[in-house]
């Protein structure tokens, strides 16, 4: 039997619990689909999501390596996002999981109908 127990550094639960939160992967997803992208166009693009969280999720994959940064020294500043090769080298993985939900969506959401009652 294979263990998951918490010890020290979990290189699988810390990860994972990065790319499941809420807003990781939409975020990656609409970079993947739209290329290097302004702060607002990623905002508009995914809709529901706020400043705050869009922030801290920017920062979080800037800081992971997932998603770089790009500051131009303009009046007001321009802020360009963009995946980055390790960025680039998920997304398969994820898209494949997109595909999967896509592809059983109905089902679940029937089960979990039933299963409420």
């Amino acid at each position: 039997m294979k263990n998951f127990h918490h010890v020290g550094a979990c290189p699988v639960r810390d990860v994972l619990d990065r790319l499941g939160d809420k807003w990781t992967m939409l975020v990656l997803i609409t970079l993947k689909a739209n290329g290097t992208m302004r702060f607002n166009d990623i905002a508009k693009s995914i809709g529901d999501v706020s400043q705050r969280m869009l922030t801290v999720t920017l920062r979080h994959l800037e800081a992971d390596g997932l998603v770089s940064r790009q500051v131009y020294p303009e009046v007001p500043p321009r802020v360009e996002y963009e995946l980055t090769g390790s960025g680039y080298s998920l997304m398969p993985h994820i898209e494949n999981l997109v595909a999967w939900a896509l592809e059983h969506q109905d089902e679940i959401l029937s089960r979990r109908s039933r299963a409420e009652g």
